[in-house]
């Protein structure tokens, strides 16, 4: 007579269904380790969606935007830096709380003609550098009006970080630090000066930015996943049984004797 277990696999004996079922880890069906199951899942959830993070550099031209970008992604400045012309990008990784996020930095062209172009990408990003030159007051008074052309456009939810660059021109300074500042904060930006010149500030400013973003998103999306998770783990409620009195056990005696 065959192993009882074998039966619908004739090609199987019992020693190598044994090796099989020993290399065949144990599943527990506790609800809280389905649970613990679920949130990894989620986690890898929230690293895949998020792993590529769109972000845009906007301002006046000439406020050193392209520099801020070969600076942080290729480590690179060009004195002899020429306007862009349309929408350029670069891509650099790099690591927020253990993981490995990557950011695709969009450099736009600050020119006017090209405003119905650049204006398009708005809308695809999660982040944007609004990009100021510290010596020249007239790309400051222009913040204003980039940051309603960005609103306009762009996700209600973006994350804004207000730049002054070219810090390296201190002695030419047309833009008080102060001012810059108090404008931040009453519009809900965040706020740096930088140099693309010297690096100053510039990986700081990018990884500030990249990292308010992935926590947001991350949390957005723990938050959405909680309120629709319908795992055992969460829908467990708890029963309280209370205990068996002498009166009770008694009456049971009784009436197993009355039998």
């Amino acid at each position: 007579m065959g192993h009882p277990g074998l039966r619908d696999h004739p090609g199987k004996t019992p020693a190598t269904a044994g090796r099989r079922n020993a290399a065949r880890p144990a599943r527990c069906c506790l609800p809280g380790h389905t649970a613990a199951r679920g949130q990894r899942r989620g986690e890898e959830l929230i690293v895949k969606i998020t792993s590529l993070l769109s972000v845009v550099l906007i301002g006046d031209s000439g406020v050193g935007k392209s520099n801020l970008l070969s600076r942080f992604t290729r480590n690179e400045f060009n004195l002899e830096s020429k306007s862009t012309i349309g929408v350029e990008f670069a891509t650099r990784s790099i690591q927020v709380d253990g993981k490995t996020i990557k950011a695709q930095i969009w450099d736009t062209a600050g020119q006017e003609r090209y405003r119905a172009i650049t204006s398009a990408y708005y809308r695809g990003a999660v982040g944007a550098l609004l990009v100021y030159d510290i010596a020249k007051h007239l790309t400051y008074e222009n913040v204003e009006r980039w940051l309603k052309e960005l609103r306009d456009h762009a996700d209600n939810n973006i994350v804004i970080m207000l730049v002054g660059n070219k810090s390296d021109l201190r002695h030419l300074r047309a833009v008080p630090t102060d001012e810059a500042r108090a404008f931040a904060e009453k519009n809900n930006l965040s706020f740096i000066e930088t140099s693309a010149l010297d690096s100053t500030n510039v990986e700081e400013a990018f990884k500030n930015i990249l990292t308010e973003i992935y926590r947001i998103v991350s949390q957005k999306q723990i938050a959405d996943r909680s309120a629709h998770d319908e795992s055992p783990g969460n829908n467990v409620v708890d029963i309280s049984v209370p205990p068996t009195t002498d009166g009770q056990k008694s009456n049971k005696l009784q009436c197993c004797q009355n039998l």
